[in-house]
Order: structure tokens, then C-alpha cells, then sequence
């Protein structure tokens, strides 16, 4: 896959290859994580600007998050407000 950053009003354009994200998971998602997955595939398809996902400690967010992102494959940034979550994010999705 290939990201084109096109800025040429600024005389900047540059291509990125990105490799697809594969997620490898010792379990399978929940029938919740599965139909949230599936809830979020509809709006980023039908170009939904924010999409929100709601959950307890421990219902799974970061996994159904992994899942969608492989479903998808599109770049995806993701944003975490402390250092903690950070690099909890860093160690599941990488």
C-alpha cells in the first residue's frame, strides 16, 4: 500500500509505502467486540467524521480497535492522553 502526502500548493509531495497491519491474537473477538467492529466499518465507510468507542476497563477497546484497523487497512493514527496507555497501545499493537 502507498500513502501520497500531496502538498504541491507548498511544493511538497511525498509517497510512503505502508505495510498492511496484521494482527496476530492468542483469542478471537467477543460477539460485542465483533458487532462494534462491525458498527465502526459502517461509519468510516460511509465517511463518518468521528466515531466513538465506548467501553468499561477491560471489555477489550484496544483488541476490537486492532481488529477494525486490520479490517480496514488504513493508516490509522492513534492518540492516548497519558504515558501509561501509551505505551500499553504501543505493546499490543506492535
Amino acid at each position: 500500500m502507498t500513502l501520497k502526502i500531496d502538498l504541491s500548493n507548498h511544493g511538497l509531495t511525498k509517497e510512503f509505502s505502508i505495510a498492511k497491519f496484521k494482527l496476530h491474537a492468542e483469542y478471537e473477538t467477543s460477539n460485542e467486540q465483533e458487532k462494534a467492529i462491525e458498527k465502526l466499518k459502517v461509519q468510516l465507510k460511509n465517511s463518518q467524521e468521528r466515531c466513538i468507542l465506548l467501553g468499561v476497563t477491560g471489555s477489550g477497546k484496544t483488541f476490537a480497535m486492532a481488529n477494525l484497523i486490520e479490517k480496514v487497512q488504513r493508516p490509522t493514527l492513534i492518540i492516548s492522553h497519558n504515558k501509561t496507555l501509551a505505551r500499553q497501545l504501543y505493546l499490543e499493537m506492535a
